[in-house]
């Protein structure tokens, strides 16, 4: 039976880029969203559309599909000194706050001296996927979860904040 728009889905998972594993919860907790809400990248949410409880599948994921291609011209070029304090080496991963004050990460691309080269595009932008993946459960969402769109299961324990600054302790 196929899954659908608004269940709650559970699963375990493996992505690798190339022989890379990049990204893994096998053996700890579950990965649990809400189909059809954009939570996941839809190549893996469309893999996974025809999977039941206890499903387990490898599904190729293209780029357009998952963090998009790669664009050359997602780049720029900063005074070094914006980065003060911090010892910057090549690949590193920083985070910062975009113009729509929204959280912006970047990777430090290219060091020159007085300037740093840093990339927006996602870490693994223009790259295929492969997903191992394995259906926990599958139920249909309580009605508070569907207007939320919040699993239950995602929801922060009683007191605790989600930590996204939108004041739902």
């Amino acid at each position: 039976m196929a899954i659908e728009a608004n269940q709650i889905v559970s699963i375990e998972y493996e992505v690798k880029d190339g022989d890379k594993v990049v990204d893994s919860n096998v053996g700890g907790e579950a990965l649990v969203f809400m189909f059809g809400k954009g939570q996941i990248i839809p190549g893996l949410e469309n893999g996974i559309v025809n999977m039941g409880i206890g499903d387990k599948g490898d599904i190729l994921v293209k780029p357009e599909d998952a963090y998009g291609e790669y664009n050359a011209e997602a780049t720029q070029e900063v005074p070094a000194d914006q980065f003060a304090g911090i010892e910057l080496d090549l690949g590193m991963t920083l985070y910062g706050q975009g113009e729509d004050g929204g959280t912006v990460q970047v990777t430090v691309k290219e060091l020159k001296g007085e300037t740093v080269v840093i990339d927006f595009n996602h870490p693994l932008a223009g790259k295929e996927l492969m997903f191992s993946v394995a259906i926990n459960n599958v139920r249909d969402a309580s009605a508070e979860e569907a207007m939320t769109g919040i699993p239950a299961e995602n929801k922060p324990a009683e007191g605790e904040s989600c930590g996204t600054g939108c004041g739902c302790h």
